[in-house]
C-alpha cells in the first residue's frame, strides 16, 4: 500500500469513529434529529434484544424518544470498536462494519436505576457527504435494575 492509500484508510477511520460517538451522544443527548441524520434513508435499527423495536431510522427514534424519556440520566460508552473498511484489493472501498461493546447506565427521576451491557453491530456506507449508518443491531448481553424497574416496570 502506499502511503496516500495508507492516510485514506486512517481518514476513515477516524471519521467512522465520529460517527459512532455521535450516535451515543445523539442517544444520551435526546437529539433525535442528530440520530436520525447518522442513517442513510433507508437506513434500520433493531433494538429487539434489549426489549425494543426494530425498523426504520426515523420509526426507532420516535420510539426511543419516547422510551428514554423515563431516564433523563443516561450514558453510552461504547468501547472495543473493532472497525473492518472493505478491502478493494489493497484500497479502502465505501462499506464498513463496526462491531462494539457497550455499557449503558441510566436512571430515572426517582432515582431507580437500569444498567445494561452488549453488543452493537453497526453497518455503514460511504456517501457523498462522509460515512453513514445502514443499520444497527443491538445485542444485550446483560441487564441489572433497581427499584420500580426491578418489580417488572421496564421500558421497552
Amino acid at each position: 500500500m502506499t502511503q496516500r492509500v495508507d492516510l485514506a484508510t486512517v481518514m476513515d477511520r477516524l471519521a467512522i469513529d465520529e460517527l459512532i460517538t455521535g450516535y451515543a451522544v445523539a442517544v444520551d443527548d435526546a437529539d433525535w434529529a442528530a440520530y436520525r441524520a447518522l442513517f442513510t434513508a433507508g437506513g434500520r435499527a433493531d433494538y429487539r434484544s434489549s426489549g425494543g423495536i426494530e425498523g426504520g431510522a426515523g420509526d426507532v427514534a420516535d420510539w426511543l424518544a419516547q422510551v428514554l424519556a423515563l431516564f433523563p440520566v443516561r450514558q453510552h460508552y461504547i468501547v472495543n470498536r473493532r472497525v473492518h473498511i472493505q478491502d478493494l484489493g489493497g484500497y479502502p472501498g465505501d462499506r464498513a462494519e463496526v462491531r462494539a461493546d457497550y455499557l449503558n447506565p441510566m436512571r430515572t427521576e426517582a432515582g431507580d436505576e437500569l444498567v445494561g451491557g452488549g453488543r452493537y453491530e453497526f453497518a455503514l456506507v460511504r456517501v457523498a457527504d462522509g460515512w453513514r449508518l445502514t443499520s444497527v443491531v443491538v445485542q444485550e448481553k446483560w441487564r441489572r435494575v433497581t427499584g420500580a424497574l426491578a418489580g417488572g416496570a421496564q421500558p421497552g
